[in-house]
């Protein structure tokens, strides 16, 4: 008798033992896991600041280099007529090529989607903004005669590309979206009249419901280009 219930005793004693030891387990694996997965967030993000600081000091070094260029510039052209008038020349090229920043008076263009109207009609992409119509006003604006023009900060140049993938327009290679702001430099006379004539593309545009505003800005600022200009076929003689 005394050795079955030993026995019992024994056996109730091992089951107790393994529900223990089992649980013990499950606990040692779920933290494990957790810490596993903790240490997987905290590499990723170590590494997304990482990559932001080699960009914001790439950056301040490209910043600092353009300073130290033009210092080195206005040294070299001290008391020297033919080097300063080598620099204004720069100068003006620069302004020309689009890849410094510039101010004057001239207009700023709104263009937005009409979202409202857009769930009243059968197609709805005629109350939208597309990259045609970007181009449309651009080339608007350059046969007005104006001399600078940006799209959301983004500097129409010679080489600019105004393009479409699929529902996203893009200038320069970079995204844009609603609400367009264009900013052109000019005569405001020639460009105002140009872009509000009954008729003209702006007109076109509010007729379809696209949501238009043109207002002139006296002493508006045009971003300069930030990408690299490169030509192809173009050679020095």
């Amino acid at each position: 008798m005394k050795k079955k219930q030993i026995a019992i005793t024994l056996g109730v004693m091992c089951f107790i033992l393994t529900v223990a030891i089992s649980i013990q387990l499950k606990t040692v694996k779920n933290s494990n896991s957790t810490a596993a997965q903790s240490f997987i967030n905290d590499g990723l993000r170590d590494e997304v600041l990482k990559w932001k600081e080699r960009y914001d000091n790439a950056y301040q070094e490209l910043l600092d280099s353009e300073k130290q260029l033009t210092q080195v510039r206005e040294q070299a052209t001290q008391n020297n007529t033919t080097a300063n008038a080598k620099q204004e020349q720069i100068k003006e090229n620069n302004m020309l090529l689009g890849t410094v920043e510039v101010k004057g008076d001239g207009l700023e263009i709104t263009l937005a989607d009409n979202n409202a109207a857009a769930t009243g009609l059968l197609d709805p992409s005629k109350v939208l903004v597309h990259y045609d119509d970007l181009l449309q006003v651009v080339n608007a604006l350059n046969n007005a005669g104006a001399e600078a023009i940006s799209i959301n900060g983004q500097r129409v140049i010679t080489t600019t590309a105004i393009t479409c993938e699929g529902n996203v327009i893009k200038v320069n290679g970079e995204k844009i979206s609603s609400p367009f702001i264009i900013k052109a430099i000019g005569s405001q006379g020639l460009l105002l009249g140009a872009m509000t004539m009954a008729g003209g593309y702006l007109d076109i545009l509010e007729d379809w419901g696209v949501i238009v505003n043109v207002k002139t800005v006296d002493g508006i600022t045009v971003e300069k280009y930030n990408g690299i200009i490169n030509y192809k076929y173009v050679k020095r003689k």
